[in-house]
Protein backbone atom coordinates (compact mmCIF):
# COMPACT_ATOMS: atom_id res chain seq x y z
CA UNK A 1 0.00 0.00 0.00
CA UNK A 2 2.81 2.38 0.90
CA UNK A 3 4.48 1.70 -2.44
CA UNK A 4 1.19 2.37 -4.28
CA UNK A 5 0.67 5.59 -2.34
CA UNK A 6 4.21 6.63 -3.13
CA UNK A 7 3.66 6.15 -6.86
CA UNK A 8 0.21 7.74 -6.75
CA UNK A 9 1.74 11.07 -5.78
CA UNK A 10 3.13 11.37 -9.32
CA UNK A 11 -0.44 11.34 -10.64
CA UNK A 12 -2.26 13.26 -7.91
CA UNK A 13 0.07 15.64 -6.09
CA UNK A 14 0.52 19.16 -7.44
CA UNK A 15 3.30 19.46 -9.98
CA UNK A 16 4.81 22.42 -8.14
CA UNK A 17 5.16 20.42 -4.91
CA UNK A 18 6.65 17.45 -6.76
CA UNK A 19 9.17 19.66 -8.53
CA UNK A 20 10.29 21.18 -5.23
CA UNK A 21 10.54 17.74 -3.61
CA UNK A 22 12.61 16.17 -6.38
CA UNK A 23 14.48 19.11 -7.90
CA UNK A 24 15.95 20.80 -4.83
CA UNK A 25 18.12 17.82 -3.68
CA UNK A 26 19.20 17.22 -7.28
CA UNK A 27 20.11 20.89 -7.77
CA UNK A 28 22.00 20.96 -4.46
CA UNK A 29 24.06 17.88 -5.39
CA UNK A 30 24.88 19.20 -8.86
CA UNK A 31 25.85 22.65 -7.58
CA UNK A 32 28.08 21.12 -4.90
CA UNK A 33 29.94 19.15 -7.58
CA UNK A 34 30.55 22.41 -9.47
CA UNK A 35 31.69 24.23 -6.35
CA UNK A 36 34.42 21.61 -5.83
CA UNK A 37 36.17 22.98 -8.93
CA UNK A 38 35.35 26.65 -8.29
CA UNK A 39 36.59 26.77 -4.68
CA UNK A 40 40.12 25.81 -5.68
CA UNK A 41 40.09 28.44 -8.42
CA UNK A 42 38.99 31.17 -5.98
CA UNK A 43 41.69 30.47 -3.40
CA UNK A 44 44.36 29.89 -6.03
CA UNK A 45 43.41 33.21 -7.63
CA UNK A 46 43.69 34.99 -4.28
CA UNK A 47 46.83 33.19 -3.10
CA UNK A 48 48.75 32.51 -6.32
CA UNK A 49 47.30 34.77 -9.02
CA UNK A 50 46.55 34.65 -12.72
CA UNK A 51 49.08 31.92 -13.58
CA UNK A 52 47.49 29.67 -10.97
CA UNK A 53 44.04 30.24 -12.49
CA UNK A 54 45.40 29.50 -15.96
CA UNK A 55 46.95 26.29 -14.58
CA UNK A 56 43.67 24.97 -13.16
CA UNK A 57 41.98 25.60 -16.51
CA UNK A 58 44.78 23.69 -18.22
CA UNK A 59 44.17 20.68 -15.96
CA UNK A 60 40.36 20.83 -16.20
CA UNK A 61 40.13 18.31 -19.10
CA UNK A 62 41.72 15.72 -16.81
CA UNK A 63 38.81 16.21 -14.41
CA UNK A 64 36.19 15.96 -17.17
CA UNK A 65 37.77 12.76 -18.55
CA UNK A 66 37.54 11.19 -15.09
CA UNK A 67 33.96 12.44 -14.73
CA UNK A 68 33.04 10.95 -18.13
CA UNK A 69 34.27 7.49 -17.14
CA UNK A 70 32.79 7.84 -13.65
CA UNK A 71 29.43 8.83 -15.14
CA UNK A 72 29.52 5.88 -17.56
CA UNK A 73 29.85 3.48 -14.63
CA UNK A 74 27.61 5.29 -12.10
CA UNK A 75 24.67 5.97 -14.44
CA UNK A 76 24.78 2.52 -16.00
CA UNK A 77 25.13 0.83 -12.62
CA UNK A 78 22.25 2.69 -10.99
CA UNK A 79 19.92 2.11 -13.97
CA UNK A 80 20.49 -1.66 -13.88
CA UNK A 81 20.45 -1.68 -10.06
CA UNK A 82 17.01 0.00 -10.02
CA UNK A 83 15.71 -2.43 -12.65
CA UNK A 84 16.77 -5.45 -10.59
CA UNK A 85 15.27 -3.95 -7.43
CA UNK A 86 11.96 -3.52 -9.26
CA UNK A 87 12.15 -7.18 -10.33
CA UNK A 88 12.82 -8.18 -6.69
CA UNK A 89 16.12 -9.73 -7.83
CA UNK A 90 18.06 -8.50 -4.81
CA UNK A 91 21.08 -10.77 -5.34
CA UNK A 92 21.69 -9.37 -8.83
CA UNK A 93 21.10 -5.83 -7.51
CA UNK A 94 23.78 -6.40 -4.86
CA UNK A 95 26.11 -7.94 -7.46
CA UNK A 96 25.54 -4.91 -9.69
CA UNK A 97 26.53 -2.60 -6.86
CA UNK A 98 29.61 -4.70 -6.03
CA UNK A 99 30.72 -4.84 -9.66
CA UNK A 100 30.05 -1.11 -10.00
CA UNK A 101 32.31 -0.33 -7.03
CA UNK A 102 35.07 -2.66 -8.26
CA UNK A 103 35.09 -1.35 -11.83
CA UNK A 104 34.97 2.23 -10.46
CA UNK A 105 38.09 1.50 -8.39
CA UNK A 106 39.91 -0.11 -11.32
CA UNK A 107 38.93 2.68 -13.72
CA UNK A 108 40.00 5.32 -11.19
CA UNK A 109 43.38 3.65 -10.65
CA UNK A 110 43.89 3.33 -14.41
CA UNK A 111 43.17 7.04 -14.94
CA UNK A 112 45.46 8.04 -12.07
CA UNK A 113 48.41 5.88 -13.11
CA UNK A 114 48.17 6.54 -16.86
CA UNK A 115 47.75 10.30 -16.41
CA UNK A 116 50.63 10.47 -13.92
CA UNK A 117 52.91 8.67 -16.39
CA UNK A 118 51.79 10.74 -19.39
CA UNK A 119 51.13 14.04 -17.63
CA UNK A 120 53.47 16.28 -19.65
CA UNK A 121 52.20 15.22 -23.12
CA UNK A 122 48.60 15.28 -21.85
CA UNK A 123 48.96 18.84 -20.55
CA UNK A 124 50.58 19.83 -23.86
CA UNK A 125 47.58 18.33 -25.67
CA UNK A 126 45.27 20.38 -23.43
CA UNK A 127 46.92 23.61 -24.54
CA UNK A 128 50.03 23.73 -22.36
CA UNK A 129 52.69 23.63 -25.07
CA UNK A 130 53.00 27.42 -25.43
CA UNK A 131 51.91 28.80 -22.06
CA UNK A 132 54.20 30.57 -19.60
CA UNK A 133 56.62 28.43 -17.59
CA UNK A 134 54.84 29.38 -14.33
CA UNK A 135 51.48 28.23 -15.70
CA UNK A 136 52.82 24.85 -16.80
CA UNK A 137 54.69 24.33 -13.52
CA UNK A 138 51.58 25.09 -11.47
CA UNK A 139 49.45 22.85 -13.71
CA UNK A 140 51.87 19.94 -13.26
CA UNK A 141 52.03 20.42 -9.50
CA UNK A 142 48.23 20.65 -9.17
CA UNK A 143 47.51 17.69 -11.45
CA UNK A 144 50.05 15.31 -9.86
CA UNK A 145 48.26 15.69 -6.52
CA UNK A 146 44.60 15.83 -7.61
CA UNK A 147 44.98 12.72 -9.78
CA UNK A 148 45.44 10.73 -6.55
CA UNK A 149 41.82 11.46 -5.65
CA UNK A 150 40.29 10.08 -8.89
CA UNK A 151 39.59 6.52 -7.55
CA UNK A 152 37.76 8.01 -4.53
CA UNK A 153 35.69 10.23 -6.84
CA UNK A 154 34.71 7.35 -9.13
CA UNK A 155 33.60 5.13 -6.23
CA UNK A 156 31.71 7.99 -4.54
CA UNK A 157 29.80 8.74 -7.75
CA UNK A 158 28.65 5.13 -8.05
CA UNK A 159 27.71 4.62 -4.39
CA UNK A 160 25.93 7.98 -4.05
CA UNK A 161 23.90 7.20 -7.18
CA UNK A 162 22.82 3.90 -5.62
CA UNK A 163 21.92 5.65 -2.36
CA UNK A 164 19.69 8.06 -4.33
CA UNK A 165 18.09 5.15 -6.19
CA UNK A 166 17.31 3.53 -2.84
CA UNK A 167 15.21 6.56 -1.94
CA UNK A 168 17.63 8.58 0.21
CA UNK A 169 18.75 11.53 -1.95
CA UNK A 170 19.15 13.58 1.24
CA UNK A 171 21.99 11.40 2.54
CA UNK A 172 23.76 11.48 -0.83
CA UNK A 173 23.40 15.26 -0.80
CA UNK A 174 24.83 15.48 2.75
CA UNK A 175 27.75 13.28 1.69
CA UNK A 176 28.55 15.62 -1.21
CA UNK A 177 28.07 18.83 0.78
CA UNK A 178 30.23 17.58 3.68
CA UNK A 179 33.17 16.96 1.36
CA UNK A 180 32.69 20.34 -0.29
CA UNK A 181 32.55 22.25 3.01
CA UNK A 182 35.71 20.54 4.24
CA UNK A 183 37.37 21.46 0.95
CA UNK A 184 36.47 25.14 1.48
CA UNK A 185 37.85 25.20 5.04
CA UNK A 186 41.06 23.41 4.08
CA UNK A 187 41.53 25.59 0.99
CA UNK A 188 41.48 28.71 3.16
CA UNK A 189 43.91 27.13 5.65
CA UNK A 190 46.32 25.47 3.21
CA UNK A 191 46.45 28.18 0.51
CA UNK A 192 46.03 31.44 2.44
CA UNK A 193 47.01 30.39 5.98
CA UNK A 194 49.97 28.08 5.34
CA UNK A 195 50.91 29.50 1.93
CA UNK A 196 51.01 26.12 0.19
CA UNK A 197 49.75 27.58 -3.11
CA UNK A 198 48.31 25.27 -5.77
CA UNK A 199 49.56 22.20 -3.86
CA UNK A 200 47.48 23.26 -0.85
CA UNK A 201 44.37 23.61 -3.00
CA UNK A 202 45.01 20.17 -4.50
CA UNK A 203 45.42 18.49 -1.10
CA UNK A 204 42.27 20.24 0.18
CA UNK A 205 40.34 18.83 -2.79
CA UNK A 206 41.57 15.28 -2.19
CA UNK A 207 40.75 15.33 1.53
CA UNK A 208 37.23 16.60 0.77
CA UNK A 209 36.79 13.83 -1.80
CA UNK A 210 37.96 11.21 0.70
CA UNK A 211 35.37 12.40 3.24
CA UNK A 212 32.67 12.10 0.56
CA UNK A 213 33.94 8.59 -0.22
CA UNK A 214 33.95 7.52 3.46
CA UNK A 215 30.41 8.80 4.09
CA UNK A 216 29.08 7.12 0.93
CA UNK A 217 30.70 3.73 1.61
CA UNK A 218 29.61 3.86 5.27
CA UNK A 219 25.99 3.85 4.11
CA UNK A 220 26.26 0.55 2.20
CA UNK A 221 25.28 -1.68 5.21
CA UNK A 222 22.12 0.44 5.62
CA UNK A 223 20.84 -0.14 2.07
CA UNK A 224 17.31 -1.53 2.16
CA UNK A 225 16.82 -5.14 1.08
CA UNK A 226 20.47 -5.52 0.03
CA UNK A 227 22.82 -7.99 1.70
CA UNK A 228 26.27 -7.21 0.37
CA UNK A 229 28.68 -10.15 0.15
CA UNK A 230 32.36 -10.16 -0.77
CA UNK A 231 31.84 -12.34 -3.83
CA UNK A 232 29.58 -9.66 -5.31
CA UNK A 233 32.65 -7.46 -5.70
CA UNK A 234 34.25 -10.01 -8.07
CA UNK A 235 33.75 -8.86 -11.65
CA UNK A 236 31.04 -10.75 -13.52
CA UNK A 237 31.04 -10.30 -17.30
CA UNK A 238 27.27 -10.76 -17.62
CA UNK A 239 26.58 -8.12 -14.98
CA UNK A 240 29.18 -5.70 -16.37
CA UNK A 241 27.95 -5.93 -19.95
CA UNK A 242 24.38 -5.55 -18.73
CA UNK A 243 24.89 -2.22 -16.97
CA UNK A 244 27.79 -0.47 -18.73
CA UNK A 245 25.89 0.12 -22.03
CA UNK A 246 23.19 1.94 -20.03
CA UNK A 247 25.69 4.69 -19.20
CA UNK A 248 26.96 5.24 -22.76
CA UNK A 249 24.74 8.28 -23.42
CA UNK A 250 25.95 10.04 -20.26
CA UNK A 251 29.55 9.14 -21.12
CA UNK A 252 29.40 10.71 -24.59
CA UNK A 253 27.74 13.80 -23.17
CA UNK A 254 30.56 14.31 -20.66
CA UNK A 255 33.26 13.26 -23.11
CA UNK A 256 31.92 15.79 -25.61
CA UNK A 257 32.50 18.49 -23.00
CA UNK A 258 36.09 17.25 -22.61
CA UNK A 259 36.75 17.59 -26.33
CA UNK A 260 35.31 21.11 -26.33
CA UNK A 261 37.47 22.19 -23.36
CA UNK A 262 40.65 20.79 -24.95
CA UNK A 263 39.94 22.45 -28.31
CA UNK A 264 38.99 25.76 -26.70
CA UNK A 265 42.17 25.74 -24.59
CA UNK A 266 44.31 25.23 -27.67
CA UNK A 267 42.48 27.92 -29.64
CA UNK A 268 42.77 30.28 -26.66
CA UNK A 269 46.53 29.79 -26.47
CA UNK A 270 46.99 30.01 -30.26
CA UNK A 271 45.07 33.24 -30.78
CA UNK A 272 46.11 34.65 -27.42
CA UNK A 273 49.72 34.56 -28.65
CA UNK A 274 48.67 36.65 -31.65
CA UNK A 275 46.95 39.26 -29.46
CA UNK A 276 48.09 41.85 -26.93
CA UNK A 277 46.91 39.53 -24.14
CA UNK A 278 49.31 36.63 -24.66
CA UNK A 279 48.25 33.01 -23.97
CA UNK A 280 47.94 33.05 -20.18
CA UNK A 281 45.48 35.92 -19.69
CA UNK A 282 42.77 34.42 -21.99
CA UNK A 283 43.39 30.94 -20.55
CA UNK A 284 42.89 32.22 -16.99
CA UNK A 285 39.85 34.33 -17.91
CA UNK A 286 38.14 31.53 -19.83
CA UNK A 287 38.79 29.22 -16.88
CA UNK A 288 36.96 31.57 -14.53
CA UNK A 289 34.05 32.04 -16.95
CA UNK A 290 33.64 28.28 -17.47
CA UNK A 291 33.77 27.52 -13.74
CA UNK A 292 31.29 30.27 -12.77
CA UNK A 293 28.96 29.32 -15.61
CA UNK A 294 29.05 25.70 -14.42
CA UNK A 295 26.95 26.74 -11.41
CA UNK A 296 24.10 27.87 -13.68
CA UNK A 297 24.51 24.75 -15.81
CA UNK A 298 24.35 22.60 -12.65
CA UNK A 299 21.10 24.26 -11.58
CA UNK A 300 19.58 23.49 -14.99
CA UNK A 301 20.73 19.87 -14.92
CA UNK A 302 19.39 19.46 -11.36
CA UNK A 303 16.09 21.03 -12.42
CA UNK A 304 15.83 18.61 -15.33
CA UNK A 305 16.79 15.59 -13.24
CA UNK A 306 14.23 16.59 -10.62
CA UNK A 307 11.45 16.68 -13.22
CA UNK A 308 12.57 13.36 -14.73
CA UNK A 309 10.61 10.95 -12.47
CA UNK A 310 7.47 13.13 -12.74
CA UNK A 311 7.61 13.25 -16.53
CA UNK A 312 8.65 9.61 -16.90
CA UNK A 313 5.92 8.22 -14.63
CA UNK A 314 3.11 10.28 -16.16
CA UNK A 315 4.28 9.56 -19.70
CA UNK A 316 4.18 5.85 -18.91
CA UNK A 317 0.76 6.26 -17.26
CA UNK A 318 -0.45 8.21 -20.35
CA UNK A 319 -1.21 11.29 -18.24
CA UNK A 320 -0.05 13.52 -21.06
CA UNK A 321 -1.53 16.72 -19.66
CA UNK A 322 0.73 16.34 -16.61
CA UNK A 323 3.72 15.57 -18.84
CA UNK A 324 3.16 18.80 -20.77
CA UNK A 325 2.50 20.85 -17.63
CA UNK A 326 5.65 19.55 -15.92
CA UNK A 327 7.82 20.31 -18.95
CA UNK A 328 6.42 23.84 -19.36
CA UNK A 329 6.92 24.64 -15.67
CA UNK A 330 10.46 23.29 -15.80
CA UNK A 331 11.26 25.51 -18.79
CA UNK A 332 9.69 28.59 -17.17
CA UNK A 333 11.75 28.09 -14.00
CA UNK A 334 14.85 27.33 -16.09
CA UNK A 335 14.51 30.51 -18.14
CA UNK A 336 13.91 32.63 -15.02
CA UNK A 337 17.06 31.23 -13.39
CA UNK A 338 18.91 31.66 -16.69
CA UNK A 339 17.94 35.33 -16.94
CA UNK A 340 18.99 35.92 -13.32
CA UNK A 341 22.36 34.27 -14.03
CA UNK A 342 22.77 36.29 -17.24
CA UNK A 343 22.00 39.53 -15.37
CA UNK A 344 24.61 38.71 -12.71
CA UNK A 345 27.22 38.02 -15.39
CA UNK A 346 26.40 41.25 -17.24
CA UNK A 347 25.94 43.71 -14.37
CA UNK A 348 28.10 42.34 -11.53
CA UNK A 349 31.00 41.23 -13.69
CA UNK A 350 33.77 43.08 -11.90
CA UNK A 351 32.64 41.81 -8.50
CA UNK A 352 32.70 38.22 -9.79
CA UNK A 353 36.15 38.65 -11.34
CA UNK A 354 37.55 40.11 -8.11
CA UNK A 355 36.53 36.97 -6.19
CA UNK A 356 39.19 35.11 -8.19
CA UNK A 357 41.91 37.69 -7.54
CA UNK A 358 42.80 41.09 -8.95
CA UNK A 359 45.40 41.24 -11.71
CA UNK A 360 46.68 43.75 -14.26
CA UNK A 361 44.59 45.97 -16.54
CA UNK A 362 44.88 43.70 -19.60
CA UNK A 363 43.63 40.70 -17.62
CA UNK A 364 40.71 42.69 -16.26
CA UNK A 365 39.83 43.99 -19.73
CA UNK A 366 39.74 40.52 -21.30
CA UNK A 367 37.88 38.95 -18.37
CA UNK A 368 35.14 41.60 -18.67
CA UNK A 369 34.82 40.96 -22.41
CA UNK A 370 34.75 37.22 -21.80
CA UNK A 371 31.80 37.44 -19.40
CA UNK A 372 29.86 40.01 -21.45
CA UNK A 373 30.25 38.40 -24.88
CA UNK A 374 30.84 34.66 -24.35
CA UNK A 375 27.93 34.42 -21.88
CA UNK A 376 25.76 36.88 -23.82
CA UNK A 377 22.99 34.35 -24.51
CA UNK A 378 23.55 32.01 -21.57
CA UNK A 379 19.93 32.33 -20.39
CA UNK A 380 19.00 29.98 -23.26
CA UNK A 381 20.45 26.99 -21.39
CA UNK A 382 17.32 27.23 -19.21
CA UNK A 383 15.55 25.90 -22.30
CA UNK A 384 18.28 23.73 -23.81
CA UNK A 385 19.35 21.52 -20.89
CA UNK A 386 15.89 20.67 -19.42
CA UNK A 387 14.65 19.90 -22.96
CA UNK A 388 17.38 17.31 -23.45
CA UNK A 389 16.54 15.66 -20.13
CA UNK A 390 12.82 15.78 -21.06
CA UNK A 391 13.48 13.64 -24.16
CA UNK A 392 15.50 11.23 -22.02
CA UNK A 393 12.58 11.01 -19.57
CA UNK A 394 10.09 9.97 -22.26
CA UNK A 395 12.41 7.32 -23.70
CA UNK A 396 13.77 9.17 -26.74
CA UNK A 397 17.56 9.02 -26.25
CA UNK A 398 18.46 10.04 -29.82
CA UNK A 399 16.65 13.37 -29.51
CA UNK A 400 18.10 13.76 -26.01
CA UNK A 401 21.61 13.26 -27.41
CA UNK A 402 20.97 15.81 -30.17
CA UNK A 403 19.83 18.37 -27.59
CA UNK A 404 22.86 17.70 -25.42
CA UNK A 405 25.62 17.64 -28.03
CA UNK A 406 24.24 20.16 -30.54
CA UNK A 407 25.18 23.25 -28.55
CA UNK A 408 28.83 22.43 -27.94
CA UNK A 409 29.99 20.03 -30.65
CA UNK A 410 27.80 20.98 -33.61
CA UNK A 411 27.61 24.75 -33.21
CA UNK A 412 29.90 26.32 -30.58
CA UNK A 413 33.09 24.46 -31.49
CA UNK A 414 32.87 24.94 -35.29
CA UNK A 415 31.90 28.58 -34.65
CA UNK A 416 35.00 28.97 -32.48
CA UNK A 417 37.27 27.69 -35.27
CA UNK A 418 35.60 29.76 -38.00
CA UNK A 419 35.19 33.03 -36.09
CA UNK A 420 38.65 32.93 -34.49
CA UNK A 421 40.24 32.47 -37.93
CA UNK A 422 38.47 35.68 -39.00
CA UNK A 423 38.43 37.77 -35.81
CA UNK A 424 41.28 36.32 -33.77
CA UNK A 425 40.80 35.90 -30.01
CA UNK A 426 37.52 37.88 -30.11
CA UNK A 427 36.07 35.24 -32.43
CA UNK A 428 36.28 32.72 -29.60
CA UNK A 429 34.14 35.00 -27.45
CA UNK A 430 31.37 35.26 -30.04
CA UNK A 431 31.26 31.48 -30.53
CA UNK A 432 29.41 31.21 -27.19
CA UNK A 433 26.23 33.17 -28.06
CA UNK A 434 26.28 31.91 -31.67
CA UNK A 435 26.28 28.30 -30.45
CA UNK A 436 23.56 28.96 -27.87
CA UNK A 437 21.24 30.67 -30.38
CA UNK A 438 21.67 28.06 -33.12
CA UNK A 439 21.17 25.23 -30.62
CA UNK A 440 18.00 26.92 -29.30
CA UNK A 441 16.53 26.94 -32.83
CA UNK A 442 17.35 23.24 -33.32
CA UNK A 443 15.92 22.20 -29.95
CA UNK A 444 12.81 24.36 -30.47
CA UNK A 445 12.10 22.45 -33.71
CA UNK A 446 12.43 19.10 -31.91
CA UNK A 447 10.29 20.21 -28.96
CA UNK A 448 7.55 21.70 -31.14
CA UNK A 449 7.27 18.38 -32.98
CA UNK A 450 7.05 16.47 -29.70
CA UNK A 451 4.47 18.89 -28.28
CA UNK A 452 2.27 18.36 -31.36
CA UNK A 453 2.28 14.62 -30.64
CA UNK A 454 1.49 15.19 -26.95
CA UNK A 455 -1.28 17.71 -27.72
CA UNK A 456 -2.82 15.23 -30.17
CA UNK A 457 -2.80 12.55 -27.46
CA UNK A 458 -4.43 14.95 -24.97
CA UNK A 459 -7.20 15.77 -27.48
CA UNK A 460 -7.83 12.08 -28.13
CA UNK A 461 -8.13 11.42 -24.39
CA UNK A 462 -10.56 14.32 -23.94
CA UNK A 463 -12.69 13.34 -26.95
Amino acid sequence: MNQNNSLAMFENESIGKLMIKFSLPAIASMVVNSIYNIVDQIFIGQGVGMYGNAATNLTFPLVTIAMAIGTLIADGCVAYFSLKLGQKNYDEAARTMGNGITISLLAGLFITISMELLLTPVLNLCGGAKVAEETFRYATEYARITLIGIPFVCISMTVNSIIRAQGNPRYAMISNISGCLLNVVLDAWFVLGLGWGVAGAAWATIIGQILNFVLAVAYIPRLKGIEFKREYALLNSNTLFSFLPLGISSFFTQFGSTIVVICMNNLTVKYGLESVYGPDIPLAAFGIVMKVNSIIVSVMVGLGIGSQPIVGYNYGAKKFHRVKATYLRTIIVGLIVGVIGWACFQFFTQEIINIFGQENELYNEFALKCFHIFLGAIFLIGFLIPSGIFFQSIGKPTKAMICTLTRQLLYSLPSAYILSSIMGIDGLLYSGPVGDCLAAVTVAILISGEMRIINRSIKEQNA
